[in-house]
């Protein structure tokens, strides 16, 4: 069992930076991939992936909106997952969720990840 807890949303101005993190507890941190998913505001709109690392940070994958301008990375020590986010643009708004997947294999749909933090607003303004 993992628990998730985010941090570090906020309101932005386009253009702007913010930097999530998520704090997990449970053992074997190592053990599990580490993912961020958003979900914009609106009815039936889906939590969408936009970054992953691999257990031990060596692997990294993004949607292709947000590379360049978001970086991920962990530190397997603390049981910390960061999101930086620079250049935010105001179509980045959302809610963000961490969340933890049991696999290594390279999954991006929220259905493949196991435990989900309770999610941070950002918000970016024009």
């Amino acid at each position: 069992q993992v628990q998730l807890v985010e941090s570090g949303g906020g309101l932005v101005q386009a253009g702007g930076s913010l930097r999530l993190s998520c704090a997990a507890s449970g053992r074997a941190f190592s053990n599990y991939a580490m993912g961020w998913f958003r979900q914009a505001p609106g009815p039936g709109n889906e939590r969408d992936f936009v970054a992953r690392i691999s257990g031990s940070g060596r692997s990294t994958y993004y949607v292709d909106s947000v590379k360049g301008r978001f970086t991920i990375s962990r530190d397997n020590a603390k049981n910390t997952v960061s999101l930086q986010m620079n250049s935010l643009k105001p179509e980045d708004t959302a809610v963000y969720y961490c969340a933890a997947d049991r696999s290594n294999a390279v999954r991006t749909t929220s259905r493949s990840f196991d435990y989900w933090g309770q999610g941070t607003q950002v918000t970016v303004s024009s």
